[in-house]
């Protein structure tokens, strides 16, 4: 049963994954074509996410079945298009490969005994999930955290948290840890914003804060995936700016950062908070 249940959410992963490339590809394309002064809207359809066919991003060429199983397709054809030869970019069957390994590792180290309400929830956050892994891909190479990602993912976010509340044994108590977390996740970057007037940190950043705060559930577990993105962005420029790769006004993408934390937290945030306390709060 159990390697059953890993077998679909590979499947679903890598299936999924190949959306979140075609997502975030049509979502920046449109955004690019409509900001031009005489759009063209034969193209915009052709972007369309619900109606618009695969094309390939370099000579748009539509996409047959077998261009488009994952990781396989991008493997046969040795990484170009099958049309134009243009080399596919690595980043393509990356996100297929890692979504499956997202989604398998969040059920294998899930921290709730899948009873009925852990298993709505479960399903709810495989869905959040991929759209973290969308922002997280979208920030990576433009640098930018899209409305039209976030605002969705918040409403999924509310969704299991409601869940979560409902269920819990204390919903009160439920209610203002996850309001305190909201505040927490969000609230020192719209400080940060306010105060730099938008220079040390982005509003899709804010957002993203509180968005992660909301899933996240507890204060000290929001203040735990800001430290572990701030480790994380520590170990990422410190070799840059070692190397001269890096500058003090380089622009980083927070967002991947805020992202993995908040996954490790989910996911393991209980224990390590619970190692802290036992070695660290002695009285």
């Amino acid at each position: 049963m159990v390697l059953m249940i890993i077998a679909v959410l590979v499947v679903l992963g890598l299936c999924l994954g190949s959306f979140i490339n075609a997502l975030v590809w049509r979502l920046h394309e449109q955004e690019l074509e409509s900001s031009k002064s005489s759009p063209k809207k034969a193209y915009l359809r052709q972007l369309s996410v619900k109606k618009g066919r695969s094309i390939c991003p370099e000579c748009k060429h539509e996409l047959a079945f077998k261009d488009l199983i994952p990781v396989i397709s991008w493997i046969s054809l040795s990484g170009r298009c099958r049309y134009c030869g243009k080399p596919i970019a690595w980043q393509y069957p990356a996100v297929e490969l890692g979504t499956a390994g997202l989604f398998v590792a969040s059920y294998v180290w899930w921290p709730h005994t899948f009873d009925v309400v852990q298993k709505l929830v479960f399903i709810v956050w495989l869905a959040i999930l991929t759209g973290l892994v969308a922002l997280f891909v979208y920030d990576i190479r433009w640098k930018l955290l899209p409305n039209r990602l976030t605002y969705p993912l918040t409403s999924l976010a509310a969704l299991m948290a409601i869940i979560s509340i409902v269920a819990a044994n204390r919903p009160f108590t439920a209610l203002l840890n996850m309001i305190g977390a909201v505040l927490v996740g969000g609230g020192l970057f719209y400080i940060l914003f306010q105060v730099s007037d938008g220079k040390w940190i982005g509003g899709g950043d804010v957002r993203l804060g509180w968005l992660l705060g909301l899933i996240i559930g507890t204060p000290a577990r929001s203040l735990l995936f800001i430290f572990l993105a701030a480790i994380g962005g520590s170990l990422v420029t410190a070799p840059g700016l070692a190397t001269g790769k890096l500058n003090r006004t380089s622009v980083i993408p927070f967002g991947p950062l805020l992202i993995a934390g908040a996954i490790v937290v989910q996911l393991f945030g209980g224990d390590i908070l619970h190692w802290y306390r036992a070695t660290f709060i002695t009285f």
